[in-house]
């Protein structure tokens, strides 16, 4: 009885280490597959706009107090802005607005630039434009959206010259709990963190176990200010960490924050001239609620004080978006985001099985399941309805399409990403 005892123990260490191996190569030939020597790229000047026969492009009357006058030509209308860089940031629900991006892409026949063989510009190294499919100096591009480590210089040279740039922020608090629960596992040190709990030991001495120089531990301290190519190991009181608050609001006319999402998206297309059937969505990618840590106010405050910087810049930028509304209208922003919702629950009955999203294992159509953290499924997704009308049926489709599986349809080919997914099934079976 022993000796089979001592076998199953053996063959399951086994297992173990070869999955730790084999799980160790994979994240390495995923996140270290960029090219690590800067490729000398010709300058070419890229023209002003790149916005040249939008459909469907039009001029619309807008309110006098209406910001996106100034595009217009003329006072009370605009056209629609299409040339956007969306800076997306690392779990700050930017895979439902990615979802809008697309099809706003889609509906103007606009051309993204995509990264190629995965869905990120080989993130974390910084974004470089030689890493855009299909890439020549001097190409025209309208939109690019996809996770990168940002790099001013880079994207300038990429972009034309009147580019929307766009971003979305979170309070950083329930930002690190979030990544701490998908991105835990792909940072070593973690690992010798003991108890069930280990969001909560971490937090209660969190320089006993950080590594700043160790494999991927910027996924869990003030990742924000990484995301947007800073030093994410400074100190908040660091002067740096101002000049780069600066550098990033006389960079993106609009910050959003997830926090406030429908009244981001207001603020959205008063700056950039769209309509409001551009912004319905649906949320994407969120976790059931039972894989959700509930931070006490004591981890809460720990959590702050551990992502300082990405406190101070949160703070920033909660207070110029609060001006921002202010300017609009509180009046005008209670009746507009109501209209959103409204309109958002209507499309929900039509477009959705039961109403709301169910969890992995209940979603039938394979199409339709979201990419799940590594040892488990805690994204949720969504079953169509069977029955949608011809009318809704294809916006009811894209509405409701992963991350993945959208830029797969848009012509990406995500090898890597597709190869990385086989792995974890295979370990997680």
């Amino acid at each position: 009885m022993l000796g089979k005892q001592g076998r199953q123990w053996k063959s399951m260490c086994k297992g173990l280490v070869l999955g730790t191996l084999l799980t160790s190569c994979m994240i390495l030939l995923y996140c270290l597959s960029a090219p690590q020597v800067q490729i000398d790229v010709p300058e070419v000047p890229v023209p002003y706009s790149c916005a040249h026969r939008p459909a469907r492009a039009r001029a619309r009357a807008l309110p006098v107090s209406n910001g996106s006058q100034n595009a217009a030509g003329q006072a009370g209308t605009c056209a629609p802005k299409v040339d956007v860089m969306f800076m997306k940031t690392h779990k700050t629900a930017s895979s439902t607005f990615i979802n809008i991006l697309f099809r706003f892409g889609e509906k103007h026949r606009l051309k993204f630039a995509f990264p190629d063989s995965r869905n990120d510009f080989f993130y974390p190294s910084p974004f470089q434009r030689s890493q855009v499919k299909d890439y020549r100096p001097g190409m025209c591009f309208n939109i690019i959206c996809n996770h990168m480590r940002f790099s001013e210089a880079e994207v300038a040279k990429l972009l034309p010259a009147d580019t929307a740039y766009v971003t979305i922020l979170r309070d950083p608090a329930e930002l690190f709990e979030s990544s701490f629960h998908y991105f835990g596992r792909l940072a070593p040190f973690t690992w010798k963190i003991p108890g069930e709990d280990k969001l909560a030991e971490f937090l209660q001495d969190p320089a006993r176990y950080f590594d700043p120089e160790g494999y991927n531990s910027f996924y869990l301290r003030n990742l924000l200010f990484f995301d947007f190519g800073y030093d994410n190991n400074l100190e908040p009181a660091d002067p740096r960490v101002e000049d780069s608050i600066r550098a990033i609001e006389r960079r993106f006319q609009l910050v959003m924050l997830v926090e406030h999402f429908e009244e981001s998206l207001i603020l959205l297309k008063d700056a950039l001239c769209w309509e409001m059937d551009d912004l319905l969505f649906f949320k994407l990618n969120a976790r059931k609620g039972s894989t959700v840590s509930k931070l006490t106010p004591e981890l809460k405050a720990r959590a702050l004080e551990w992502n300082g910087v990405d406190w101070r810049l949160y703070q920033h930028f909660n207070a110029t978006f609060w001006r921002k509304v202010e300017a609009y209208g509180r009046e005008r922003m209670a009746r507009d985001v109501e209209e959103l919702r409204r309109r958002n629950e209507e499309m929900a009955a039509v477009c959705i099985e039961g109403g709301r999203a169910v969890e992995a294992g209940s979603i039938q159509e394979t199409a339709m399941q979201p990419w799940q953290p590594i040892g488990e499924k805690s994204i949720m997704g969504y079953n169509l309805k069977k029955n949608v009308d011809k009318r809704h049926r294809k916006l009811c489709r894209k509405m409701l399409m992963p991350e993945l599986q959208y830029l797969t349809e848009l012509g990406v080919n995500l090898w890597i990403t597709k190869l990385w997914g086989r792995v974890r099934d295979i370990i997680n079976w």
